[in-house]
């Protein structure tokens, strides 16, 4: 038998792991489950960014367009990244802004490609029900 969780219960979850995380990081490729493939250099130079999240099943700080309220998933506000020219694919979930653990990641809803040193905006998402 499969367990049935409350909706109550699914958002806990996703606000516990929302705790878990501290910054957004992102890839130039699939993180895997390491956080490989992390953009590096530029000139401002790449950096991860502190995030927040909002609490679970709540419309994010994005909107209800953007980010609907989600049973079990709970959304971060958008960060912007300084990155060379490249291409990324992914975001990922880290523990901090340096050093750290990587918590996970997922695939950008459109791979950004730059041809010259530019920013890309990302926000999060974590959850149960917060996979692509």
């Amino acid at each position: 038998m499969a367990a049935v969780y409350t909706d109550a219960e699914l958002n806990a979850l996703a606000d516990y792991e929302a705790s878990r995380v501290g910054a957004l990081s992102l890839h130039t490729a699939s993180p895997g489950t390491t956080g490989a493939n992390e953009a590096t250099g530029g000139s401002p130079a790449y950096a991860r960014k502190a995030v927040t999240f909002n609490s679970a099943g709540a419309v994010g700080p994005l909107g209800a367009t953007a980010q609907p309220a989600t049973v079990g998933v709970a959304w971060s506000n958008e960060v912007t990244f300084d990155v060379p020219a490249g291409t990324y694919t992914h975001a990922g979930a880290q523990s901090s802004t340096t050093g750290g653990t990587f918590r996970s990641g997922n695939t950008l809803a459109t791979t950004q490609t730059l041809t010259s040193q530019g920013t890309v905006k990302v926000s999060g998402k974590v959850g149960p029900f917060a996979g692509a």
